[in-house]
C-alpha cells in the first residue's frame, strides 16, 4: 500500500515544481493556488520523511532524494496517464468505417500513439488515417471527405462541422544559440534574417497577421516549406523564426543549437482543435477529443513544459 499523504495530485505538483522551480508556474501548471501547491509539497514530504527540494533555493532545485523520486513519479504518471487515454475508447467498437486526418506537427509522436489505441478499440471498423497540413485537412473536411480532423484552427465556421478545442499552442521566438534576443529582436533588420514558413501554410498566414498587427516588416529572403528544413537553418546560424512549441519540439535533434524564447509581445497563439462532421459528433467526437487531450499532455505539453517552463499557462490543453 502506498504510504499515507502520497497522494496522485502530490505528485503531479511535485513533477511541476520539479520542472519549473516555482510555484508560481507549477500554480499555472496544475490550476491549483499557490499556498496549495505548497501545501501539497508539504503533504508529500511529510509521507515520505524528506525534503524532495531545496527549499532555501530560488529557483527551487531537487535534493538527491528528490532526483531519485522524480525518476519514478514520472514514470508512475506517464503510465496512468496511458492508462487514463486508452479508457476512454472503449466505446467506440461499434463503428463500422472512421477516416481521420492529423496535422503534419503529430506525425512523429503522437499519430503513431493515436492509430494503435484506435486500432484496439475498433476491431471491426475499416479505419483510414492520413497525415497532412492544416490547410489540406481543413479543405478535406470541408468536401465531407473525412469523418474527423485534428489540425490548427483558423478561427472560421465550417458548415455542418463542429469545432472540439484541444490545445493552445502560443508562438515563440526560435534563434541560433549564440544569438542574443531583446525586446528589440523582431524589429532589427541588422540582425539575422527572418526565416518565413512557405506563405500558403496555416502558420505563416497566422504568424504574417501578427506581424502586420504590430506594425513589424520584415525582409523578404527566405522561405521555407518544410519545417524540419526551417528548424535546421535555424539551428546553423542562418537566421531565426518564429513557430510553437509543438513545433520546436518535433526538432529534438538541433535543440542543442538553438534556443526558444516566449515572443517579447505575448498572447500570441494558435489552436489546436478536432473537426468532426454531423455524422461524427457527439458521442464518437466527445470520446476522441479526450483521447487526444490525454495524449497532447502527456507526451506534447508536459516535456515541452519541462524543456520551456516559462511557457507554463500558456501552452497547455483546453477543455471542450
Amino acid at each position: 500500500m502506498l504510504t499515507k499523504g502520497v497522494t496522485l495530485r502530490g505528485l503531479e505538483v511535485f513533477e511541476a515544481l520539479a520542472s519549473s522551480g516555482s510555484v508560481a508556474q507549477a500554480s499555472a501548471r496544475t490550476g491549483l493556488s499557490q499556498p496549495a501547491v505548497s501545501q501539497q509539497l508539504r503533504n508529500l514530504e511529510q509521507a515520505l520523511g524528506t525534503d524532495l527540494v531545496d527549499h532555501a533555493r530560488r529557483p527551487m532545485s531537487l535534493t538527491p532524494a528528490g532526483e531519485g523520486f522524480l525518476v519514478r513519479a514520472k514514470a508512475a504518471l506517464s503510465q496512468l496517464r496511458l492508462a487514463q487515454t486508452e479508457l476512454t475508447v472503449v466505446d467506440l467498437a461499434h463503428l463500422s468505417a472512421l477516416s481521420i486526418g492529423i496535422i503534419d506537427d503529430f506525425d512523429d509522436n503522437l499519430t503513431p500513439r493515436l492509430a494503435t489505441i484506435l486500432a484496439d478499440s475498433m476491431s471491426r471498423c475499416r479505419f483510414k488515417m492520413i497525415t497532412a497540413s492544416s490547410n489540406e485537412l481543413l479543405a478535406a473536411m470541408d468536401e465531407q471527405r473525412l469523418h474527423l480532423a485534428i489540425s490548427a484552427s483558423t478561427g472560421q465556421v465550417i458548415d455542418g462541422v463542429l469545432e472540439y478545442p484541444l490545445a493552445r499552442d502560443p508562438f515563440i521566438l526560435v534563434v541560433p544559440r549564440s544569438a542574443v534576443v531583446t525586446e528589440e529582436t523582431m524589429r532589427d533588420p541588422a540582425g539575422l534574417p527572418f526565416l518565413r514558413y512557405e506563405r500558403e501554410q496555416l502558420i505563416s498566414r497566422q504568424i504574417e497577421a501578427h506581424l502586420a498587427r504590430e506594425k513589424i516588416v520584415l525582409p523578404d529572403r527566405f522561405e521555407i516549406g518544410s519545417h524540419l528544413a526551417l528548424m535546421a537553418m535555424v539551428a546553423r546560424g542562418i537566421g531565426w523564426a518564429i513557430t510553437t512549441p509543438l513545433g520546436y519540439m518535433r526538432a529534438a535533434r538541433f535543440h542543442d543549437q538553438m534556443e526558444a524564447h516566449p515572443l517579447p509581445s505575448g498572447g500570441f497563439s494558435r489552436q489546436i482543435s478536432l473537426f468532426a462532421g454531423a455524422d461524427r459528433t457527439g458521442e464518437v467526437a466527445d470520446t476522441i477529443a479526450r483521447t487526444m487531450r490525454g495524449l497532447i499532455q502527456s507526451h506534447m505539453v508536459d516535456p515541452a513544459l519541462a524543456r520551456l517552463p516559462r511557457l507554463a499557462g500558456e501552452l497547455k490543453v483546453l477543455e471542450g
